[in-house]
């Protein structure tokens, strides 16, 4: 999983994102908003970790703006602010959850892991099919279809961010963060294949010299 990490102490930031990248998950650390907003609009993590108090500006109004602007990804929200009137203002901003600090590195593992639960589960559907995190498996009535460990990560993230064309790059870091890539140059498009076969060839088009995007609404893939 890609996560960008907005926090501009120094120590709990490298302790994050150390924590988090020994867990298996991709980082990229900014400090500053302006950082964050720069390498926002050119990628596409799939969670969001936001410190409030950052030096060129507060991170809640800064969330507001993204909500605002479209970003649908989840937040969750790093604080010293401890009042429920904070945490409140927090949620309502859109942030997924709150996380005090100072907090315990496995805690934020495990908010992590259920905030994602929740995104996976309500992402549109694709022909009736709907993804079922615990199991990592997909779901089309009351048939359960089984994916490889390879081909669940790939179609999480391109499930979280349904429309969004995702490169062959983006696919492959985040089989490598996940600790799954393979040296086969054709891996990816191998996995893409088995998807449309067990999920339909409706689930994922092939943007042409771009990459893959799920998209549940639309017609057959081109």
């Amino acid at each position: 999983m890609q996560i960008l990490l907005i926090e501009d102490d120094i120590d709990l930031g490298q302790a994050v994102a150390e924590h988090l990248e020994d867990a298996g998950h991709g980082v990229h650390w900014v400090k500053r908003l302006a950082h964050a907003s720069d390498w926002l609009a050119a990628h596409v993590p799939d969670l969001l970790l936001l410190d409030l108090g950052l030096p060129d500006g507060d991170g809640l109004a800064a969330l507001t703006r993204w909500r605002q602007a479209g970003m649908h990804l989840p937040a969750l929200v790093l604080t010293a602010r401890v009042q429920v009137a904070d945490r409140i203002a927090g949620l309502r901003s859109g942030a997924d959850d709150y996380l005090v600090k100072p907090f315990d590195l496995d805690e934020l593992l495990a908010r992590i892991d259920a905030v994602m639960r929740r995104t996976t589960a309500s992402a549109p559907a694709a022909d009736g099919l709907r993804l079922d995190a615990a199991r990592r498996c997909a779901l089309r009535g009351s048939e359960t279809i089984e994916l490889t460990a390879m081909e669940w990560a790939v179609l999480e993230r391109m499930a979280r961010h349904p429309g969004h064309v995702f490169s062959r790059t983006d696919l492959e870091d985040g089989l490598i963060d996940a600790g799954l890539s393979d040296s086969h140059s054709n891996s990816l498009e191998v996995i893409i294949s088995r998807l449309r076969k067990k999920l339909g060839a409706q689930a994922i088009h092939t943007q042409r010299g771009l990459g893959y995007r799920y998209a549940p609404d639309d017609e057959a893939p081109t």
